[in-house]
């Protein structure tokens, strides 16, 4: 910065401090919603576990049901937080199509 001016080079480290800081917001604010998610997920279903041990004769284990399918949407949230993140040439591909 040369007389109160920034060179282009010095904006574009800002913008790029800028827009990291955003990404990691968002990364550390998805992981902590991924979390309360496997918090309730396991809590929830320990719970119905516990009813079914204490209501069942022992056969159909039925909570089954809710943990596969509550199970499924949990694998997607943890891709969504976790999975892998685009690369750059997928990026500028992407760009490009979209002009």
């Amino acid at each position: 910065m040369k007389g109160g001016l920034t060179t282009e080079g010095e904006e574009r480290a800002m913008t790029d401090e800028g827009d990291l800081r955003q990404r990691a917001i968002v990364n550390l604010k998805k992981k902590r919603e991924f979390a309360a998610h496997l918090l309730a997920y396991v809590l929830v279903n320990a719970f119905l576990v516990a009813i079914w041990a204490v209501t069942s004769d022992g056969t159909l284990f039925w909570p089954i049901f809710p943990i596969l399918g509550w199970g499924i949407g949990l694998v997607f949230h943890a891709w969504d937080v976790y999975g892998r993140l685009p690369g750059e040439e997928q990026i500028h591909r992407e760009m490009e199509r979209l002009r």
